[in-house]
């Protein structure tokens, strides 16, 4: 009799063992991080004297954490244009480094970028701050955004005549991405 407990207990061990090979935890599926990269345009208006329009092109790297945040990296060009006797036009290279955050449907995002515009033109060798908070919409090839750039050494005319330092614009940026 024992011998047949033994052989029932090592019967019911084995078909137990079995019965847990097939199970598995939950599997998580797992996003595809990778780089994305975008080529927009962008237009805006500057919000001080005496600079108005803008108007460039840029280049971002994006490298998706996960499906909501992504890393970003941005440069191009930008001119902002003057008025037309109030003085010369400012070109500057962006370098911006960012963080982005998918907030609704995966769709709709919120971004900080903080960074340097090196000026290029015009005999204007200066360097200023660049930080510019940004909401957009973005598919899967197309990203809309609007946001707001301020440029705290750049120079500006004030309200008395006298020249200042730091202004802002608003723009708007139309882009086409894809995946690396």
């Amino acid at each position: 009799m024992k011998t047949t407990k033994k052989i029932t207990a090592a019967f019911m061990l084995a078909l137990t063992l079995f019965s847990f090979n097939g199970i598995k935890a939950q599997e998580t599926p797992k996003y595809d991080q990778g780089f994305r990269l975008g080529l927009g345009l962008n237009t805006g208006y500057a919000n001080n004297d005496p600079y108005k329009l803008t108007l460039g092109g840029d280049v971002r790297l994006q490298y998706d954490l996960s499906k909501r945040y992504s890393f970003t990296l941005t440069t191009g060009f930008t001119n902002l244009f003057v008025s037309e006797n109030d003085g010369q036009d400012l070109g500057f290279i962006p370098a911006k480094g960012g963080f982005k955050a998918f907030v609704w449907n995966n769709q709709f995002y919120v971004m900080g970028e903080a960074g340097a515009a090196f000026a290029v033109t015009n005999n204007y060798n200066k360097t200023s701050l660049l930080l510019a908070p940004t909401i957009g919409f973005a598919t899967k090839y197309i990203d809309i955004s609007v946001h707001y750039e301020h440029y705290s050494d750049f120079p500006r005319t004030l309200s008395d005549g006298t020249e200042g330092k730091g202004f802002g614009q608003f723009g708007l940026r139309l882009a086409y991405g894809f995946k690396l």
